[in-house]
């Protein structure tokens, strides 16, 4: 078959469960999750430290080496809450309560994948800041976060 565009809105991303180890919560898109989906936008950031290898013998070429690489994972899309209980988006609820740990506590697993994929890519350390929330006034309410891998990815085969 030939290769064809991904569409975003089919990435399954998920957060483990910090209270439940080993317990994965869908974050809601197009494809993902139950009910209405709330992330709209997802962008997978690749960060970089490198370290200068020049020497006289270079001819005053420059020369480098990575030494470092870092991976963040961006989500934004509507905030999503019961109106009748206020009750986050499990994801989302997850995602607040792990911004608020600190030390230790502030990493948890982190796994995406992407549509035909037979394997997650697993963050097994994981740790989640929050975005902005907000909007004018004849929008829906905005939400986001970071997730920044910390030590190795892995995988895991996906059901």
């Amino acid at each position: 078959m030939a290769a064809t565009k991904v569409n975003a809105r089919d990435v399954y991303m998920e957060i483990e469960d910090f209270l439940s180890p080993g317990t994965w919560v869908a974050f809601r898109t197009a494809s993902a999750g139950s009910g209405e989906g709330g992330i709209n936008t997802i962008t997978i950031s690749h960060e970089y430290e490198t370290t200068d290898t020049t020497t006289f013998g270079s001819q005053g070429r420059a020369e480098g080496q990575n030494m470092q690489e870092g991976k963040t994972f961006a989500l934004e899309g509507f905030l999503l809450k019961d109106a009748s209980t206020g009750a986050l988006d499990p994801a989302m609820a997850l995602v607040e309560a792990q911004a608020a740990r600190l030390g230790a506590d502030s990493l948890c697993g982190f796994r995406f994948a992407l549509p035909g994929d037979t394997t997650w890519e697993v963050w097994a350390d994981a740790y989640f800041q929050l975005g902005d929330k907000g909007g004018g006034n004849n929008d829906k309410m905005s939400w986001s976060c970071t997730v920044t891998r910390s030590g190795p990815s892995t995988t895991a085969a996906k059901p």
